[in-house]
């Protein structure tokens, strides 16, 4: 039996809510937590600095590859049961990365911690639509937005802190309180309703092939020496790509959501989503390089990018509200184009700029992306029928992680086909690249008004 349709009620959803709070905040941190630690993890565990890249694409390919599938999972047996599971096995994933003597011991730990994260970020957007009302949906997609710009800023921070006092290990052991009260608590969380068709392995397998080819074929790309690997990996993924669609529009209930990209507002959002997050990564990665040359340090650098998260911080719950009354095409359509105005004036940041004149800059990102955020996620999860929340919200999750990935790699061969004009100019191409990028995620969410 499912509960009520339209949210729990207020008293049983404000603790709903800090529960989220919590799971969320768990998985943005170790997502980029432990980039902090590389350096220290290498020399402990006697690897190379870029054998230690590992510790973090492993976290990322786990996650990218399993949030479909949990998400099915999610419809199949309801999202509360995949969240509490997804999150047993981010905590056991969590000690054994702080318990790990050896780099292949913590990669394993990792991939551990990432399908746990990929359970809980998999059904999170859809649990936010059984916990509020209709009409306060866009609140609750706010105030998710809110608790990952800031973990997210507040992760380099954080574990600097950590580290200061304790040895790397501390980075994955402070997960375990949180995480056992955030289990405690998560019978706060709706009983929905259970789609009545299997889980498909076949189609689970295809997944997660189709995606690791594809990332490891964007990852080849952004190495100068692994391009002819790079071909190769992207062609074989195509090929697997195809094979999954094919396989994936004979099924009732796709794993892939196909049947729900042929509702427009569905597809869409989608591809709003991808353009925006390839911005966004594009410029979080170049803009340290770019501040570098502009003549500024590694501590200005990091208080300069600052107001990009604390503006997304402030706007996402005016974004979320402002969402439940005006249409996600529009509001979605303003923030985008800010944030290109914002991205167009970054780029040019004269040198000797004072931190006003590129706060400012930062500010117009980070607040146009949260006035994108909320409503684009709320026409994304409610396109799609309840029972297929779960498909939505991996989608979603989905679309982000491509996103960023691709926007990664983007920066990588920019940079790469660039060395010869010096890392000024490529961090500048690359930031105007991004503009472009958030322009035709404008475009792409106004032609939503027409749906």
């Amino acid at each position: 039996m499912s509960e009520a349709q339209d949210g729990l009620p207020p008293g049983r959803r404000r603790w709903a809510i800090i529960t989220q709070a919590m799971v969320i905040a768990l998985s943005v941190l170790d997502g980029s937590i432990a980039n902090i630690a590389l350096p220290s993890i290498a020399h402990d565990l006697n690897v190379t600095a870029a054998d230690s890249i590992w510790v973090v694409n492993a976290y990322q390919i786990a996650v990218t590859i399993s949030l479909l599938p949990l998400a099915s999972l999610g419809d199949i047996y309801g999202y509360r049961h995949v969240y509490r599971w997804g999150l047993v096995l981010f905590l056991i994933g969590s000690a054994a990365c702080g318990l790990s003597t050896s780099l292949p011991m913590l990669a394993v730990s990792r991939l551990m911690q990432g399908v746990g994260a990929a359970g809980m970020m998999g059904v999170n957007t859809a649990l936010v639509r059984f916990i509020y009302p209709r009409d306060q949906l866009g609140r609750g997609i706010g105030m998710v937005s809110l608790v990952v710009a800031v973990s997210a800023a507040a992760g380099p921070t954080l574990a600097a802190g950590i580290l200061s006092f304790g040895p790397w290990p501390w980075l994955f052991f402070i997960n375990l309180p949180i995480g056992v009260v955030a289990l405690a608590m998560v019978g706060t969380m709706p009983v929905t309703p259970k789609a009545a068709h299997r889980f498909d392995l076949r189609s689970a397998a295809l997944n997660a092939a189709t995606f690791g080819l594809l990332i490891a074929a964007l990852d080849g790309f952004g190495h100068g020496g692994q391009v002819v690997a790079g071909v190769g990996l992207l062609m074989a993924g195509l090929a697997v790509g195809f094979v999954f669609v094919r396989s994936q529009m004979a099924v009732a209930a796709p794993i892939l959501p196909v049947d729900l990209f042929r509702l427009r507002a569905f597809g869409l959002s989608v591809l709003t989503s991808v353009c925006a997050f390839i911005a966004a990564s594009m410029t979080m990665v170049s803009l340290p390089f770019l501040f570098e040359a502009r003549g500024f340090s590694t501590l200005e650098t990091g208080l300069l990018i600052t107001p990009w998260p604390v503006m997304s911080s402030v706007m996402a719950p005016i974004a979320g509200r402002l969402s439940d009354k005006v249409k996600a095409g529009k509001l979605g359509g303003i923030g985008l184009l800010i944030m290109a105005v914002g991205l167009v004036s970054a780029a040019a940041v004269p040198i000797g700029a004072s931190f006003a004149n590129v706060a400012w800059r930062l500010a117009l990102c980070g607040g146009g992306f949260a006035l994108f955020q909320a409503p684009n996620n709320r026409l994304l999860i409610t396109s799609a029928p309840p029972e297929r929340s779960g498909a939505a919200s991996g989608m979603l999750s989905t679309a982000r992680l491509l996103g960023q990935t691709t926007g990664a790699a983007l920066v990588a061969l920019v940079f790469g086909l660039s060395a010869a004009s010096g890392v000024e100019l490529a961090a500048e191409t690359t930031i105007g690249i991004a503009a472009g990028f958030a322009l035709i995620a404008t475009l792409v969410s106004v032609l939503r008004l027409r749906v």
